[in-house]
């Protein structure tokens, strides 16, 4: 009951100062971009690039055979690789959303733990155009859309949650540990390898996909999939109770660590 009433808190505070959390996201998201010549065309232009390399590495130059056969590649791969352009462009820049913001520590009147969720909104604007690019070219597509649409709030809204207790633990950490962000660079990196984004599932041995299954990264990036290609529902899972057990878990333990850092963190910074 005690998380319930202190999660409700913080719910009631984000109402009434979202004119405030709204300022900063449009404020940080015309920091990342819009003082480049390109602007905001440089938050699509790298990661469009970069699928392209993996389309051409693994559909021209390795000739590898289409992971499904309903629709294309590139399709599939951008299924998968779109949520997970959110979860690590979110992770990189929420680890570092305290320390690139100290200035607002000393506003006594503004909430800090509101600052990794201003990181997820801002890359949330980006996200939700690629989820638009998405819908257009299955529309045009032999897949087509289907009523499985309607599950993208709740994978937005759990991918967040997620997001969101993980930021509360490593924006905190990294405000005495400088490492923090480096770890979590080197652990991207690993986690895009080791998580079934442009590979399948099906090449590993079945008594094992269950090692795979636990990750919270596949979850999401096998829940669009399943909105855009597989036409599974999110109860139909049986890996959805494990992802809503560790996000609660997440959303506990990097509230409390966030909450007994904060006191500290002008020491510091």
């Amino acid at each position: 009951m005690k998380y319930i009433k202190e999660f409700m808190i913080f719910i009631i505070h984000l109402y009434e100062s979202r004119r405030i959390l709204i300022a900063l996201v449009k404020n940080d998201f015309q920091r990342e971009y819009l003082d480049s010549y390109l602007g905001s065309f440089w938050a699509f232009l790298r990661p469009l690039l970069f699928v392209f390399v993996i389309w051409f590495v693994f559909s021209i130059g390795f000739r590898a055979q289409p992971v499904s056969t309903d629709v294309p590649f590139v399709l599939w791969l951008l299924s998968g690789i779109v949520p997970w352009f959110f979860i690590s462009e979110t992770l990189s820049s929420g680890t570092n959303s305290v320390v690139s913001n100290k200035y607002l520590l000393k506003k006594i009147s503004f909430r800090v733990s509101t600052l990794p969720l201003v990181k997820i909104f801002s890359n949330l604007v980006v996200h939700f155009i690629f989820i638009l690019i998405l819908i257009i070219l299955f529309a045009f597509s032999e897949k087509g859309l289907s009523i499985y649409l309607l599950q993208i709030p709740y994978y937005l809204f759990v991918s967040i949650a997620f997001l969101l207790g993980v930021t509360w633990l490593t924006s905190s950490l990294r405000v005495f540990i400088k490492d923090i962000s480096q770890l979590i660079s080197v652990f991207l990196q690993l986690s895009f390898w080791l998580t079934p984004i442009f590979w399948s599932i099906k090449l590993i041995p079945e008594k094992y996909r269950f090692i795979i299954e636990m990750n919270p990264f596949y979850y999401i990036i096998d829940g669009y999939r399943d909105i855009f290609i597989n036409h599974i529902w999110f109860w139909e899972k049986s890996s959805t109770l494990f992802y809503i057990s560790i996000t609660i878990v997440f959303l506990i333990l990097g509230a409390r660590i966030f909450q007994k850092l904060r006191p500290h963190f002008m020491d510091v910074l």
